[in-house]
């Protein structure tokens, strides 16, 4: 994908997740990687969804060098590029500060696969990281990303499966192998957790979904045998 292309993905993913409802104002940021350049384009920092072009994207290395643009970056570039470097798998990443979501990152609170709905999108409940150490913050967005990871690391969860973590007191990061599920998997996350939330409202204990109907309906779609879906032609 040469620049102008990927720069325009990127612009369209950004859009995408705006026209969702899922963010507003500049609360929040896509980005694209292109693994065989090493680069990635991510949403420059502080400017309202509406008023980006597509000449606003700013081009990365995985040093986070600037290679390409005349806008400072979104400030979780580093954020995005310790995810991009740990998770092979990973092609877009989106980071959001939606409502629901937020408020389990804010609780410390995983949110629970207690529903099919949930099971069709990721494998198991959506982890929250560590807080911070105060060592940590001259580093902030750069050590974010490193917690994500090693919560993933540390808890032995497959990235490809569970495509999504929230960072403790700040909010989701979701990925996804290209721009589309990335930002698909971020509307449906805000969806499972107002559903979670809901439940959790409703009943003070509800229990999580039964491991063979989680099998099933995350296989069904993801995997080897998935079935989900038409033919590919």
């Amino acid at each position: 994908m040469n620049i102008a292309d990927l720069k325009k993905c990127t612009w369209k993913a950004n859009k995408l997740l705006f026209s969702s409802g899922v963010v507003i104002f500049t609360w929040g940021n896509v980005s694209v990687i292109d693994r065989k350049k090493g680069i990635m384009a991510i949403k420059p920092s502080g400017i309202e969804y509406h008023k980006i072009l597509v000449d606003d994207i700013v081009i990365l290395d995985l040093d986070g060098n600037v290679i390409d643009g005349n806008k400072k970056p979104s400030v979780d570039a580093p954020t995005h590029i310790e995810i991009y470097k740990s998770f092979s798998s990973v092609g877009s990443i989106v980071h959001t500060h939606s409502l629901f979501a937020t408020a389990f990152a804010q609780a410390n609170r995983e949110i629970t696969c207690f529903g099919t709905t949930h099971a069709d999108y990721f494998y198991g409940n959506i982890p929250v990281t560590r807080k911070l150490h105060k060592s940590e913050v001259g580093e902030y967005e750069k050590n974010t990303g490193k917690v994500i990871v090693e919560r993933f690391e540390k808890g032995e969860i497959d990235p490809e499966k569970i495509k999504a973590c929230l960072v403790k007191n700040h909010g989701p990061f979701v990925w996804g192998e290209d721009a589309n599920k990335a930002v698909e998997n971020s509307i449906v996350l805000e969806q499972i957790a107002k559903s979670n939330f809901i439940t959790c409202g409703l009943n003070s204990n509800p229990k999580i979904l039964s491991k063979h109907i989680i099998d099933t309906h995350f296989l069904r779609k993801h995997g080897k045998n998935n079935y989900y879906g038409q033919e590919k032609k």
